[in-house]
């Protein structure tokens, strides 16, 4: 899929334990005659990067494309922040 949209050239990041080769924390070091289960591939097209998803591996939310701290500003009359409700 990735493909025919025209990001094929894009690298792919890997986020794992940080115990382990393997999807499984407890089989320490570099495991061998594993396999890799992965549940899904993404894209951060904006960040230009595929990551696959290795078993329960969460994600965290990223930054909109417009950072929320440009709708934050002071009124200069009343000396109160604006822009965070």
């Amino acid at each position: 899929m990735y493909n025919k949209q025209g990001f094929s050239g894009l690298p792919i990041c890997m986020a794992k334990t940080q115990y382990s080769f393997s999807h499984n924390a407890f089989e320490k070091g570099a495991p061998s005659g594993f396999v890799l289960p992965i549940r899904d591939v993404r894209a951060s097209i904006g960040a230009r990067f595929i990551y696959p998803l290795v078993e329960t591996m969460s994600t965290t939310p990223g930054l909109p494309t417009r950072p929320c701290f440009y709708d934050i500003d002071i009124d200069t009359t009343t000396g109160k922040v604006v822009g965070l409700s």
